[in-house]
């Protein structure tokens, strides 16, 4: 998959209740790398509650970002730029002074989104990152929640509630008892209407429960986005952080103090959002409000490729060969993948072949007595949005069968508990095809083009058009071919259609 349009960098600085942050991103057409991700925690809506203006310690605060921030972009000088102000400085009476502040001392003209905006924007962003996405987004943000619908790759209804962690917060303490009354007042009004499976968790607070949950759980992938728990596991989690004390918090590894304080008001949140809406499964987002702004921006046609098969063929593209050969090499591998039983239901392993065929030589630039853990490794952790956990693991188990890795693969624990045997089997089948087909043709679509494999009736057939009969002479296809067949657990059959090679090896 060629790109759509030439890389670019765009830049969005992000004004929160709670963090100042920058990002730069280059987009690859509808692939999105994070070049720089820099974020202060200024809390400038701490004290928006009791006096009703921003924080002057945090105003310092963003003020001192945001000119570090100006001064980056005057070098990067970014195709694009989104600066947006969130909850903090839209509530404020100080608000428009300190956004007028803002364009004075630095120059950037700060956009204050709505609270409509707040919540489609943050919809925006969990559907470029996983477009099949279904249900309610919960977008956290230090000052407010909103709540927003998405079903079928179009947003709903948004509503925003003041249950961020500074509206929830008390002279007195956390209190979760008041918490949670509060909490079901607010969502008294909307539950019904915002009832659903699954809530797609957005914002800081939240990611800081799932970093608890997967130390908790010695889950094998620590990566946040589309990270996935049952409602139980998420109540007894939040039940958990809700009860525990400071004390207990400041000790949990990568947890800064400043969040430690809100978190046990996002753990309630969480809770009561569980029961409100009869949630059965809550799933993390790292892409929310930021990522939203620049899929907005995107053309139609870009916007509707799936982020995995984008990300994969840029990573892909950048190894120098041919843009042809992964679909030539997706469609000669498909009878193969046709024989085997489906791991993640037929569409969804149509697009996890078609971006194993992407990758299928992320390795040729590596060393190749480390191209195996190499390429395992960077497929299992790469940041392409728009692939479970499970399915980073289908690919990465993939692409260690195409690079001659044994069935165990270098992580056999992550693998054992993030894929189901049938998964695994097709993996591997998967990265042996594309093995045979890569080094019977040499990589070329064309000659691809004139060999054909086969599974059937317990056969695994390999052959070749007349005039290239020679392509399957050598003990190298053979070993690839029977190490396919084996894997299938069928027999090997090569050129009993190309008669005239000469070469026939039935097992």
């Amino acid at each position: 998959m060629p790109l759509a349009t030439p890389p670019r960098e765009v830049a969005v600085i992000d004004i929160g209740s709670n963090s100042v942050r920058m990002v730069l991103y280059r987009l690859e057409g509808r692939a999105v790398w994070t070049v720089l991700n820099e974020k202060v925690l200024a809390g400038l809506g701490r004290d928006l509650a009791v006096t009703g203006n921003l924080s002057p310690e945090g105003a310092v605060m963003a003020l001192t970002a945001l000119r570090r921030f100006a001064a980056v972009l005057d070098g990067v000088r970014p195709q694009a730029l989104f600066v947006a102000a969130t909850a903090a400085v839209r509530d404020a009476q100080d608000g428009e002074v300190f956004r007028a502040r803002i364009t004075a001392e630095t120059g950037l003209q700060v956009r204050v989104l709505s609270g409509e905006d707040e919540a489609r924007y943050a919809a925006l962003g969990v559907l470029a990152g996983a477009p099949s996405a279904h249900g309610v987004v919960a977008d956290m943000g230090g000052a407010s929640l909103e709540l927003i619908q998405i079903a079928d790759g179009a947003v709903g209804r948004g509503v925003t509630l003041p249950l961020g962690p500074f509206s929830l917060a008390s002279k007195k303490g956390f209190d979760p008892d008041r918490v949670q009354t509060i909490a079901d007042k607010a969502l008294s009004a909307v539950a019904k209407t915002y009832r659903a499976d699954t809530l797609y968790a957005v914002g800081g607070a939240w990611r800081s429960l799932a970093q608890v949950r997967m130390a908790q759980s010695d889950h094998p992938l620590r990566i946040v986005h589309q990270f996935a728990m049952s409602a139980g596991e998420a109540r007894d989690l939040a039940r958990l952080i809700a009860r525990s004390s400071p004390g207990a918090l400041d000790k949990i590894p990568g947890l800064s103090k400043k969040r430690a304080e809100t978190l046990p008001h996002a753990a309630v949140v969480l809770d009561r959002l569980i029961e409100r809406l009869e949630l059965k499964r809550v799933e993390f987002s790292a892409w929310g409000v930021r990522e939203g702004l620049l899929f907005e921006g995107l053309e139609p046609e870009t916007a509707a490729i799936d982020p995995l098969l984008a990300g994969s063929a840029a990573l892909g593209l950048r190894q120098g060969v041919s843009p042809s050969l992964p679909g030539a090499l997706d469609g000669w591998i498909a009878s193969i993948l046709a024989a085997l039983p489906s791991a993640f239901g037929t569409e969804r392993d149509a697009v996890l072949s078609r971006a194993a065929c992407n990758l299928a030589d992320l390795g040729a630039r590596l060393h190749p007595d480390h191209r195996v853990n190499l390429v395992f490794d960077q497929v299992l952790r790469a940041p392409v949005p728009g692939q479970t956990h499970a399915e980073r693991a289908f690919l990465a188990s993939a692409l260690n069968a195409r690079y001659g890795g044994g069935a165990a693969t270098p992580e056999p624990q992550t693998v054992g508990r993030l894929l189901s045997e049938t998964a695994t089997t097709r993996a591997r089948a998967l990265g042996l095809a594309m093995r045979l087909g890569c080094d019977l043709s040499g990589r070329s679509a064309q000659l691809l083009a004139n060999a054909k494999v086969v599974a059937a009736d317990g056969v695994l057939r390999l052959s070749a058009a007349h005039d290239y009969a020679d392509l399957l002479l050598g003990d190298q296809t053979r070993r690839r071919a029977r190490a396919l067949a084996d894997a299938m657990g069928l027999k090997l059959d090569i050129g009993r259609e190309a008669e005239q090679s000469g070469v026939r090896d039935r097992g």
